[in-house]
C-alpha cells in the first residue's frame, strides 16, 4: 500500500521553510504500514495542484496534501480541490461556530470578519476533519479507490490532525501490511569499508529485509527494513540479522536507533563514575558543548567550556605558550595538548576535550592545510592527541569532528 505527499506552498520552494510536514507524515505513515512512494512540493497554483493531485491519484492508494488552507486569496486548496471532484464550497457550521468560539477566547484584539468565516467553506463532498488548534479544518475524500487527506500546512495543527484523525481512519478503514525499521548506529569506520565486512551477510539477507547505508559526518547508521503480514516473524527476523551484523562488526557499533546515542551513553558512564569534564573548542565552536548540554542532567558532570576561537584565546585564558604556538602552528597537536590540560586545570575537570584545525575555507592562523584536524583528550591518566583529515567542505569537517570528539572521549572513559 503506498502513498504520496503533496505540499503546498511558495515558501517551500524559495527555501524560505523548510519542509519538516513530510517527514513527520511520512513516519506516522509507516507505523501503520503505509509506505510513502513520493513526496511532491508546489506552489499555489492551479493548475500545479490539480495535475499533482491527477497524478499521484494514478499511483497512490492515499494522497495526502498539506498547505494552502488559509483565507486568503493565495490559498486556492479548497476551491482547486472542488474542481478536481466537480463540488461546490458549502458552509459547515460546525466549522464556523468553532472559528467564532477561537476569536472570542484567544483573539479578543482582532474583531473576526468575513475572510475568517470563509474558512467555514468546505468542499460539500468532504468529511470535515476537526482542527482543535486553528481555523482551518481537515478534509477527507474518497474518490474512485482512492483517499485524499487535506491538512494545514501549520505543523503544530497538521501534527495534531494526523494523530488525532487521521492515523486513526486510516488504520480503519485499510488492511495493511507491517513495517518494521531497525537502524544500527556506527562510528569510526566509512561506509565502503563498512560494506566490504558485511557483504556476504547483505548478500544472504531474506527478500523481504532490505539494508540501506545512511552516512553522516564521521557516522553510519544501518537501516533493516522489513515489510509482510506476520508481525511476530519479521520482528523475530529483524532481530536474528540484527545479532549477525554485531557478530561481524561489534566493535564499531554504538548502539541501535531505540537505544541511546554516544552522547547519552558518556553522559551515563561520567555519571556512574562520578567523573568530570570541560570542553576548549577551537574550529567547532562550542558545538561539542551544546551537544553535551542538550543531554538531561549534564550539568552532574560538565562543568564548561572555552571557546578559544582566536590565537590569543588560547594563550591568555587556556595558557597556551607562544613560543610553541610559534614554533608549531596554531594548527598541531602540542597545541591540542595544551589546549585540553589548560581546560582540565582551569575547570579542574577528570577528562577535558580540546579541538583546533582548520575547517575552511582559508587557512586562517595557520599554514595546516583545510581539514587538517587535532582532537585531544585529557583524562586522570595523561593527554592522547589525534590528527584527522576531514576534507574539505566546513560543515562536514566540523560535524565529523564532533562526532570523532565523542567516540575518542569514550574510549577513554573506557579506560579507567
Amino acid at each position: 500500500m503506498f502513498a504520496e505527499i503533496i505540499t503546498i506552498g511558495d515558501e517551500i520552494l524559495i527555501g524560505q521553510i523548510v519542509d519538516t510536514n513530510s517527514a513527520f507524515i511520512s513516519k506516522e505513515l509507516n507505523k501503520i504500514g503505509i509506505s510513502v512512494g513520493q513526496i511532491t512540493s508546489i506552489r499555489d497554483d492551479r493548475e500545479q495542484i490539480l495535475k499533482s493531485l491527477s497524478d499521484a491519484s494514478s499511483r497512490a492508494d492515499i494522497v495526502i496534501v498539506t498547505g494552502g488552507l488559509g483565507p486568503t486569496k493565495d490559498d486556492i486548496t479548497k476551491h482547486t480541490f472542488c474542481e478536481f471532484f466537480n463540488d461546490t464550497l458549502v458552509e459547515d457550521k460546525n466549522v464556523l461556530a468553532h472559528v467564532e468560539d477561537l476569536f472570542a477566547k484567544y483573539i479578543t484584539n482582532t474583531p473576526i470578519s468575513d475572510l475568517n468565516r470563509r474558512q467555514a467553506w468546505v468542499p460539500s463532498k468532504a468529511e470535515v476533519l476537526h482542527n482543535a488548534n486553528g481555523t482551518a479544518p481537515g478534509m477527507w475524500f474518497y474518490e474512485e479507490g482512492t483517499t485524499f487527506v487535506s491538512l494545514p500546512g501549520v505543523p503544530f495543527e497538521m501534527k495534531h490532525l494526523m494523530k488525532e484523525a487521521v492515523i486513526p481512519k486510516l488504520s480503519k478503514f485499510y488492511e495493511r501490511p507491517h513495517i518494521v525499521h531497525k537502524t544500527i548506529t556506527t562510528y569510526g569506520m566509512g561506509e565502503s569499508a563498512i560494506a566490504e565486512l558485511i557483504e556476504e551477510w547483505e548478500d544472504n539477507l531474506p527478500e523481504f529485509i532490505k539494508l540501506a547505508y545512511l552516512p553522516n559526518f564521521g557516522k553510519v547508521r544501518l537501516r533493516l527494513s522489513a515489510i509482510g503480514n506476520d508481525y511476530d516473524g519479521i520482528i523475530k527476523a529483524v532481530e536474528t540479522e540484527t545479532d549477525k551484523l554485531f557478530s561481524l562488526i561489534g566493535d564499531i557499533i554504538h548502539g541501535t536507533e531505540d537505544d541511546e546515542g554516544i552522547e547519552e551513553e558518556i553522559s551515563k558512564m561520567l555519571t556512574y563514575k562520578g567523573f568530570t569534564l570541560s570542553t576548549a573548542e577551537s574550529f567547532t565552536g562550542g558545538k561539542i558543548a551544546e551537544e553535551i548540554t542538550s543531554i538531561p542532567g549534564a550539568s552532574a558532570y560538565f562543568k564548561g567550556s572555552v571557546v578559544s576561537y582566536a590565537t590569543e584565546v588560547k594563550i591568555n585564558v587556556l595558557g597556551v605558550s607562544k613560543q610553541l604556538v610559534d614554533k608549531y602552528s596554531v594548527v598541531s597537536a602540542q597545541v591540542a595538548e595544551e589546549m585540553a590540560k589548560g581546560i582540565q586545570r582551569l575547570l579542574k575537570t577528570d577528562f577535558a576535550i580540546a579541538t583546533t584545525g582548520n575547517a575552511g575555507p582559508t587557512k586562517g592562523d595557520s599554514d595546516a592545510d583545510v581539514g587538517t584536524v587535532y582532537i585531544a583528550i585529557a583524562s586522570p591518566s595523561g593527554v592522547t592527541v589525534n590528527k584527522f583529515s576531514m576534507g574539505t567542505q566546513r560543515e562536514r569537517v566540523v560535524q565529523k569532528s564532533v562526532n570523532k570528539a565523542f567516540e575518542l572521549l569514550q574510549k577513554e572513559i573506557l579506560k579507567m
